[in-house]
């Protein structure tokens, strides 16, 4: 072996850098095997390596040797029953996915006419480039919170429009009046609180979203009711 991969094998052990694996090698260590068979004393003679360091490069050097003797002897033992049950072990693997799988149950969508479709892109692309709505001078005190509220007063720099203050709510940042209110999977939202509600809804252009006050054992018979008549519920996984 080369005196550089020697110390590239060297340099690889915790605690050896490039300076203390060519003292290792120019003090006659010349392979991974001579420094196998050294002792602490041997190492701690060579200048910079301390007696901490010796035993770290030892017990490193000793575990490698640990390391590549082991796979040979589970190599030997291993017999064809083991393979069989691990090809028995990744058959029932496989039937798991493809159970996994056929679970999935894609989300019902919205019949939808093609004007409709365009501009549900097109309303996407508005709010895109929308800016977030904040009350004039929300930075300035800490009591006023950042929700909106209409500029006023004869000396608001805001209500002139200054370049240099936020934008204000306008009429061009509404979205298309045909899909205006709707979801954005394109449903129309009816506020549902029982099971017979669920009877008004039309499942092709019509998606449930259950009141907040309804408890939990109402929500799974509103859930159950609503997969019999393919109702989408949009504030609950069904």
């Amino acid at each position: 072996m080369t005196k550089e991969s020697v110390i590239k094998e060297f340099t690889a052990l915790k605690g050896v850098g490039q300076a203390k694996a060519e003292l290792l090698y120019t003090s006659g260590f010349t392979s991974m095997e001579k420094l196998k068979k050294a002792t602490a004393k041997e190492l701690q003679a060579i200048k910079g390596i301390t007696e901490k360091n010796a035993n770290d490069i030892l017990n490193q050097v000793n575990q490698s040797e640990k390391k590549e003797t082991k796979p040979s002897k589970e190599k030997q033992k291993a017999t064809p029953v083991k393979e069989s049950s691990v090809k028995k072990e990744e058959e029932v693997v496989e039937i798991v996915d493809e159970e996994q799988e056929e679970e999935y149950k894609a989300k019902k969508k919205p019949k939808l006419d093609a004007k409709q479709k365009e501009k549900l892109q097109v309303r996407k692309q508005i709010k895109k480039r929308t800016p977030t709505f904040l009350r004039e001078e929300w930075f300035r005190y800490k009591r006023i919170p950042r929700n909106w509220r209409r500029p006023d007063g004869i000396t608001s720099k805001m209500r002139i429009n200054l370049n240099y203050r936020p934008s204000k709510v306008r009429v061009g940042f509404r979205g298309p009046k045909e899909v205006r209110g709707l979801h954005a999977s394109g449903f129309e939202e009816v506020m549902i609180y029982n099971v017979a509600d669920l009877e008004k809804i039309n499942p092709d252009k019509q998606a449930a979203r259950i009141g907040g006050t309804v408890g939990t054992k109402k929500r799974l018979e509103i859930a159950k009711k609503a997969e019999e008549l393919e109702i989408r519920i949009l504030n609950m996984k069904v």
